[in-house]
C-alpha cells in the first residue's frame, strides 16, 4: 500500500510508524485510520518486525480529528439525501484502530513528540508503553466538542490511570501537561524532544534482544485479554495451555540450552507461522 498520511520505516527489527500530516498537526482522517490498520496488518505478518514505535511528524503527535468538515465533522449522516435510507449506526474509526492495536502480536511503543488530543490521546491507550517529550500535551476533549469518549477509551483509560483520574480528565476536557500525564502513569517517562525517538528505539530493541517472538506475542495477548477476566482461573487456563505448548517447542529447547551453554539464543519459531493451535483463545466480538 502506498501510504499518503503515514510513514513506514523498519530499522534493526523495529518498525517506526509516523503520522505524517505535519502541516495539519497530523490530524486524524478516515484515510489515516485505514492506513494505520493496514500498517499493523503488515507488521503482524512480517517476521523481521519485532517491535513497533508510533510517533508524529513535525511538532505534534496528533491534534485529534480533522475538523475541516466544520459543524458536521462528527455527523455520519451529513450529506445524505432525503431519499436515501438511514445509514444506521456507524462504527467509530478510532475504535477500529485501537481494536486493531489491541490484537497486535508485536510490542507497541508510543513516542509522543508533541500535542496528543482527542483521538491523538485515545489511540495511545491500546499501546503497551508510552514515552513522551517533556513538551507534549494531552487532552480528552470530547465533552468540549459535544460528543463522548471514543476509540474504546472508556475501556482503556480507567484501567491505566484509575476511574477518578479518567473521569476528571474526561469531564473537564482540559489540555494537560506531560508532567501531569507522567504523574498519573499515563506515560512511563519523559525526555527532551531530541532524545525521544532514540530512547523509544532503545527500549524496542530490549524487547527483541534475546527473546522469543512467539513468547512475546502470547505474553502480550495474555496480559491484555486478561484485563477483562472474571476470575484468576481464566488466566490459569490460558497460562497452562501456553506453558504446555511452548514447553514442548523448539523455542523453549533453545532458550534452555543457550542458557546452559552461556550463549545468545537463536529462537527458530516465527509469529507468522508458529502460533499455537489454541490461538486465538478468545471469542471474536462482532459489531452490531
Amino acid at each position: 500500500m502506498n501510504y499518503k498520511t503515514i510513514l513506514y520505516n523498519t530499522r534493526e527489527s523495529v518498525l517506526t510508524i509516523t503520522l505524517n500530516r505535519p502541516d495539519k498537526l497530523n490530524a486524524f482522517t478516515d484515510l489515516m485510520m485505514k492506513e494505520l490498520i493496514d500498517a499493523f496488518d503488515r507488521a503482524d505478518e512480517d517476521d523481521e518486525v519485532r517491535a513497533i514505535i508510533v510517533t508524529g511528524a513535525g511538532r505534534a503527535f496528533c491534534a485529534g480529528a480533522d475538523l475541516s468538515r466544520g459543524a458536521d465533522t462528527f455527523n455520519s449522516d451529513a450529506g445524505k439525501s432525503e431519499t436515501e435510507p438511514p445509514r444506521g449506526l456507524r462504527r467509530d474509526g478510532g475504535g477500529r484502530l485501537t481494536l486493531r492495536i489491541f490484537d497486535c502480536k508485536k510490542p507497541v511503543i508510543a513516542a509522543i513528540n508533541g500535542p496528543a488530543v482527542g483521538i491523538g490521546a485515545t489511540m495511545l491507550l491500546a499501546m503497551d508503553i508510552r514515552l513522551a517529550s517533556k513538551d507534549a500535551k494531552f487532552g480528552f476533549v470530547f465533552s468540549r466538542r459535544g460528543i463522548v469518549s471514543e476509540a474504546c477509551s472508556s475501556y482503556f483509560l480507567p484501567r491505566i490511570v484509575g476511574i477518578s483520574q479518567a473521569l476528571e480528565w474526561s469531564y473537564t476536557g482540559k489540555i494537560f501537561s506531560a508532567a501531569e500525564a507522567h504523574n498519573a502513569d499515563l506515560v512511563r517517562s519523559l525526555y527532551p524532544a531530541e532524545d525521544l525517538l532514540a530512547e523509544a528505539h532503545k527500549l524496542a530493541l530490549e524487547f527483541s534482544h534475546q527473546t522469543s517472538a512467539v513468547s512475546i506475542a502470547l505474553i502480550r495477548q495474555m496480559m491484555w485479554k486478561m484485563l477483562g477476566a472474571n476470575d484468576p482461573m481464566d488466566a490459569h487456563k490460558i497460562d497452562s495451555r501456553g506453558i504446555y505448548h511452548m514447553g514442548r517447542s523448539p523455542d523453549s529447547k533453545e532458550g534452555v540450552v543457550s542458557f546452559l551453554e552461556n550463549r545468545a539464543p537463536d529462537f527458530p519459531m516465527k509469529v507468522s507461522s508458529d502460533m499455537p493451535e489454541f490461538y486465538p483463545w478468545w471469542d471474536e466480538q462482532t459489531f452490531e
